[in-house]
């Protein structure tokens, strides 16, 4: 009897018709039978393939990991990108290709639940029946060889040139028709519709994906984007810098009051510049001018509802953005919203709640290590203790080491800009999707304390005006009041951005709005807020404005011009 694979190869049927299959306990398409000689595909080794039954919310599914490209890195460390891949009994024909933030360095289950922005209902993509990829990007962060360098070693692959490839890009590029041969392995059929999604540096993955291989999938989900990383790495030595000018402690020098004024301050500024007093920073664009820095000084020997002086120009200065000594911009300023200094913005900038850390914040952990493993070129090599590392971050010199993130030095022949950022990334076009074939979301905090909403917006109106106007026909950006770094903040943080995505691809449902609704493990949202409260998100430059009725409802909003 013939089969499903042989009637796709003659063409009997196509993929998109035919029906996906409900289990596959045996047959040629058996889990079991997923291995290296079967997938035959020079260089990839399966290390595994083994049914999993449905728990804990998943469904029942067959969870392949293995290996790819093997070898010995420049600095004497064993490299390989490793990878694991779930693919549901009940699949809906779709693949979703899960890019992981930080530094990866680990195979993050492949469930595609991070970050909120994926979600629907609770429901993960893995059990709404996508088939899943998850990897390392090419190198392994608990690396036993690398634990003498303490909080350094999940940096030191930036040792290696092509574990900075790999982590940039390459990764991506080779894994992408490996995860499409398991899926035809298991399916019998290659996938309908192929996604990408990530945050934060799983956002700049998919950023960059959809320059360098944009024919790989249709649609992408940006959140909250690493894309122009290397530049913002800068921006931690800048933060250090002006923070410890208003105490020598970091930790010390906003403090968690101090940060709940500030977006107290920014609330009462800003808040009825929507139409509404609901707390939230929903016309970011009236906002820069409503709210200054200078209002938040205590004068003539005032304390209590006001911040000294040293303290406002600690944040005036972080909010304005690196420069060098001639005053050029070496990154972007930052927008005021409401959720500034909550969610995750003290733990990134000032002090972390993690006790090997010496409390200090991750600009001072991961990001200095970064600055000085991978975007540095060549790398500078660094004691990975908490001092050490802080002290690299207050001895960047903006003329001498910002250059650095552009500079090649055999055997790196590609820059940090070159590895890490989309190509072309001042200057966008996504040629590939002005025909209508591909779309992109993306979506980005108000108060992202990582990664600025102002460069992430002068991105896209680039975008826009290559476009001739038209970006918003493939590309849609939405930006989120009171959301920090992939979650958090003064917000409302959960929607289904994917659902979004896979409707305007598949039914050609342009996304006008993404309705978000409380998290009710978010412990900074007020007590007036109702735990049923909803608001749209609007594509950029609109914004939610407050239309009349109820103002706990989305209904109650329109998105409006600024």
């Amino acid at each position: 009897m013939i089969g499903l694979r042989a009637l796709l190869a003659l063409g009997v049927l196509s993929a998109a018709s035919a029906a996906p299959v409900a289990a596959f306990a045996d047959g040629e398409n058996a889990c079991g039978n997923i291995t290296t000689g079967t997938l035959a595909i020079p260089g990839v080794e399966i290390a595994g393939a083994a049914e999993k039954d449905a728990a804990d919310g998943l469904p029942r599914h067959c969870l392949v990991s293995g290996a790819v490209d093997k070898r010995v890195g420049a600095d004497g460390r064993s490299y390989a990108i490793r990878f694991e891949m779930r693919l549901p009994d009940a699949w809906n024909g779709r693949f979703l290709h899960q890019v992981n933030g930080g530094n990866d360095g680990a195979v993050v289950p492949a469930l595609g639940d991070r970050p909120e922005g994926l979600i629907e209902g609770g429901v993960t993509p893995l059990a709404q029946g996508f088939a899943v990829l998850s990897s390392d990007s090419g190198h392994s962060g608990a690396d036993p060889d690398n634990k003498p360098l303490g909080l350094a070693a999940g940096a030191a692959f930036g040792l290696d040139p092509q574990a900075r490839r790999d982590y940039g890009y390459s990764a991506d590029i080779r894994l992408s028709p490996i995860a499409k041969a398991i899926i035809a392995a298991r399916y019998g059929r290659k996938p309908d519709r192929s996604y990408m999604a990530g945050c934060s540096n799983g956002g700049r993955h998919t950023m960059v994906a959809a320059v360098r291989m944009p024919e790989n999938y249709d649609g992408y989900l940006v959140g909250d984007p690493g894309f122009d990383l290397p530049r913002a790495a800068i921006q931690h030595a800048w933060d250090a810098q002006a923070f410890v000018k208003a105490d020598s402690d970091i930790r010390k020098s906003i403090t968690i009051e101090d940060a709940r004024l500030v977006s107290q301050k920014i609330v009462e500024a800003c808040d009825a510049l929507d139409g509404a007093q609901d707390g939230l920073v929903s016309n970011l664009a009236a906002c820069q001018k409503a709210f200054s820095f200078d209002s938040l000084t205590c004068r003539d020997g005032a304390s209590g509802q006001c911040l000294p002086a040293a303290k406002v120009e600690a944040l005036k200065a972080s909010f304005a953005g690196p420069h060098d000594s001639k005053g050029a911009a070496l990154y972007a300023d930052w927008p005021v919203d409401g959720g500034v200094g909550l969610g995750n913005w003290r733990m990134w900038k000032v002090e972390s709640p993690v006790a090997p850390w010496s409390h200090y914040p991750i600009i001072a952990t991961m990001g200095a290590a970064s600055l000085e493993y991978i975007f540095t070129t060549p790398p500078t090599r660094v004691e990975g203790t908490n001092d050490a590392l802080m002290r690299a971050l207050l001895s960047f010199d903006f003329d001498r080491d910002a250059p650095k993130i552009f500079a090649t030095a055999a055997p790196f022949t590609e820059s940090a800009m070159d590895f890490m950022t989309p190509p072309g990334v001042d200057d966008p076009r996504l040629p590939a999707f002005r025909d209508g074939a591909r779309k992109m979301i993306l979506y980005h905090g108000q108060a992202d304390p990582v990664f600025s909403l102002n460069d992430m917006i002068r991105w896209y109106e680039r975008l826009d005006r290559n476009a001739q106007g038209k970006a918003r026909d493939f590309a849609r950006l939405f930006a989120i009041p009171g959301y920090t770094h992939c979650g958090g903040g003064l917000a409302l943080e959960k929607f289904d951005a994917l659902g979004a995505l896979v409707d305007w691809v598949e039914k050609g449902r342009a996304p006008e709005r993404i309705v978000a609704t409380v998290n009710p493990a978010n412990k900074e949202i007020p007590a007036s807020w109702s735990a049923t409260r909803t608001r749209p998100l609007c594509p950029w430059p609109q914004f939610a404005k407050y239309n009349g009725g109820d103002v706990e409802s989305a209904a109650s909003f329109v998105c409006a011009a600024p």
